[in-house]
């Protein structure tokens, strides 16, 4: 069995980069990707710094990056960039942005750095080791009742396709405000799955599953204790179409609330 974790030094210093170019570059130039949807020179500096330190350091894993895209070696594993999750929030001065990092082996995350620069927290994960928060062992919620729940729930949709996709998700939304405690909209999916890890939000709803938006949040979640799911209760993958993660007795309530939302 490959030890994954033994590519955690070389994942931190990864994001130690990326955390010095955030705190300190401006946001600049912001390019279009396209409706209400960009980058910022930040986003584009991250990716380029960390994808050079990575090739050099690891040339036989590959590289995706959400702004260019993959490189390198296709021998199963790929390390997995969003280099400013949260990029509305960072161009707009909230601390709700992360720098996500993740090892995804064959279709399955196996590896994973999340740094929120502006709240000053790292998260970290490897296979079989357990989740930390700055280098203290994190787990999940033990809430049982959905109605007791804290859920988070991913942005919108934006995009030629937003009305069609935002039925499902203003559908959901109706459901789970009838049923849970509390709902929030973090903006970052790195901050939602970590703060699931550190039982900060109960459970997770994302009606979407981008790798570089999610491996390193679901392996940490995963290791805090967390099942991931895709909306149809199957076992997360990066191939799953949607992220669903809670405890191991929230979850059937979650996937009966996201089934019933589709009706």
């Amino acid at each position: 069995m490959t030890d994954y974790a033994d590519l955690l030094p070389i994942a931190h210093r990864a994001v130690d980069l990326a955390r010095d170019v955030m705190r300190t570059m401006q946001p600049g130039t912001l390019t279009a990707k396209g409706d209400r949807d960009m980058a910022s020179e930040v986003d584009y500096a991250i990716e380029d710094q960390v994808r050079a330190f990575l090739a050099e350091q690891t040339p036989g894993i590959g590289f995706l990056g959400e702004e260019h895209g993959i490189t390198g070696a296709d021998t199963g594993l790929t390390w997995a960039l969003d280099p400013v999750d949260g990029t509305v929030n960072f161009i707009h001065g909230s601390p709700l942005c992360a720098i996500s990092l993740g090892l995804i082996a064959g279709n399955r995350p196996v590896l994973g750095v999340i740094d929120l620069p502006f709240l000053a927290t790292r998260y970290s994960a490897a296979e079989d080791i357990g989740a930390h928060a700055d280098g203290e062992v994190i787990t999940v919620s033990t809430t049982r009742r959905i109605s007791e729940a804290v859920v988070a729930i991913g942005d919108y949709a934006v995009g030629a396709d937003s009305a069609e996709k935002n039925r499902d998700r203003f559908a959901l939304t109706r459901r789970l405000a009838a049923d849970v405690q509390r709902i929030r909209m973090h903006g970052s999916a790195a901050i939602d799955l970590v703060w699931l890890a550190e039982g900060r939000v109960d459970a997770v709803v994302m009606l979407a599953n981008k790798p570089w938006d999610t491996a390193a949040g679901v392996i940490i979640a995963r290791e805090a204790g967390a099942v991931v799911a895709d909306r149809d209760g199957s076992p997360h993958t990066i191939a799953s179409g949607a992220t669903i993660a809670a405890n191991v007795e929230l979850l059937p309530a979650l996937l009966e609330i996201v089934s019933h939302s589709e009706e």
